[in-house]
């Protein structure tokens, strides 16, 4: 897990009473607390009411989490307890009418909840970048990864651009993502080898409900 300046100093604006500054931790966050709820098989009910009750958990504890980059690993701590909490409060029983507690879960140990944090802000990462490019880049970009892709000629009609300039254009464009800040700093922390994870560990490992 990364030491990220960025998202302490989130942290740090949304403790002071920014609204734009908490809009931006739940919109980069919301999919780390998705992705969690959905490795438990919940429903769409349960999810959001997971989802509610852990943005509700950091407004109250928002102030009391000592590494302010540590959040992501707060966010996923406390989505998988409240995740467990859910199943267990519905009594719900696995195909042999075991209770949850004996039933298999889905793995919670620390690497997997580590795999969970790198995931999501690699693609708060990304988006950083992504916005960062030139207008015209970003159009170019999400014409050629829409699902399913436009064809060339609908892009040349629209960005608009010569049908022979779109490869070579698009080229250009992921250079350009590539070395973006935002994807460098990422770079910087991998090739460090994630020094002070384990004091970062033992911070998301202590969430508490206050």
């Amino acid at each position: 897990m990364r030491d990220d300046s960025s998202v302490s100093a989130l942290v740090a604006r949304a403790r002071d009473g920014d609204q734009p500054a908490w809009n931006e931790i739940v919109e980069r966050y919301a999919p780390l607390v998705w992705s969690i709820c959905n490795r438990y098989r919940l429903s769409r009910q349960d999810i959001d009411d997971i989802g509610q009750t852990v943005w509700l958990l950091l407004v109250e504890q928002l102030g009391n989490i000592r590494q302010p980059a540590a959040l992501p690993g707060w966010l996923a701590t406390t989505t998988q307890r409240e995740c467990l909490r859910v199943l267990r409060a519905a009594s719900r029983y696995d195909r042999f009418g075991s209770p949850v507690d004996n039933q298999e879960l889905p793995d919670q140990s620390a690497p997997v909840i580590e795999q969970e944090v790198i995931e999501a802000e690699l693609r708060a990462t990304l988006r950083t970048a992504f916005a960062g490019l030139p207008a015209r880049c970003r159009q170019l970009l999400s014409m050629l990864l829409s699902d399913p892709p436009h064809s060339y000629a609908e892009i040349s009609a629209t960005v608009p651009i010569a049908i022979g300039s779109i490869g070579p254009q698009r080229a250009r464009c992921l250079e350009k993502l590539r070395r973006s800040p935002a994807l460098a700093a990422l770079s910087d922390v991998a090739v460090e080898g994630g020094e002070g994870s384990g004091a970062q560990a033992s911070e998301t490992g202590g969430a508490r409900r206050a």
